[in-house]
């Protein structure tokens, strides 16, 4: 059950989400705002939102926060190095602040995190990718704000968030390869063209020029084909 009286207005909302996730599919940002939106409206207690995600371990990315106020928190868990969003992201699957004010795991930012009205914290966990992790953050403006209804809700909520926030990021690297191959191909055409010569020895032009740029492939190709298509001089 999705909450805890397992309404039929719950399971409705969260169809609703599913399919929202959908249409949003192709695009992370899309995603993203789609699920911080979700959790607003559907779990109990949180007043704002926001999602985390860590690129390489260390540099932290705040996306598709619902108020500036969830963004700013975010960027103080990086400037800190610590916080529930991180714990979450780097140790454990689910972290629970219930009172931020009585807080001893991360001082600093839970004073910080009080001194602009927050008093309670839930995050979990969506994803680790080798050194690619995300966390959702919701944010109660009052201390307990939380029950077990939104804990319930939240988890189903994280999960849905998940399994759409990797669909998504799949689709998009898939977008970009795709892409990059385009432009491989056309500017392994205009070297054919150019210089009298086969598919292969394109390629292999266009490596020697990426090892002697020190630049990849593709950003050889791109070049090629931006200054083909820029007009004749006068």
């Amino acid at each position: 059950m999705i909450a805890g009286n397992g309404s039929t207005s719950s399971r409705a909302r969260m169809a609703e989400l599913a399919r929202s996730m959908q249409v949003a599919h192709g695009s992370v940002e899309e995603t993203l705002q789609t699920i911080t939106q979700a959790a607003l409206t559907m779990v109990p207690g949180a007043a704002q939102a926001g999602i985390t995600l860590v690129i390489g371990r260390h540099k932290v990315q705040s996306r598709a926060a619902t108020s500036p106020v969830s963004r700013e928190l975010d960027e103080l868990q990086e400037r800190l190095g610590e916080g529930p969003c991180l714990q979450a992201t780097w140790e454990h699957e689910t972290v629970s602040a219930p009172d931020l004010a009585t807080e001893s795991r991360w001082p600093r930012f839970a004073a910080g995190a009080v001194g602009m009205g927050v008093g309670s914290m839930l995050s979990f966990q969506l994803y680790t990718d080798d050194n690619d992790l995300g966390a959702m953050n919701l944010y109660g403006s009052r201390p307990h704000a939380f029950d077990a209804d939104s804990y319930r809700t939240a988890a189903v909520l994280a999960t849905h968030a998940a399994i759409a926030l990797t669909g998504a990021q799949q689709q998009q690297q898939w977008q970009s390869a795709l892409a990059t191959r385009d432009v491989i191909g056309q500017a392994k055409g205009m070297l054919m063209e150019r210089y009298k010569i086969d598919a292969v020895a394109a390629f292999d032009l266009l490596t020697t020029l990426s090892q002697e740029a020190n630049v990849k492939v593709a950003e050889i190709a791109r070049r090629l084909v931006d200054i083909a298509a820029l007009p004749p001089p006068c």
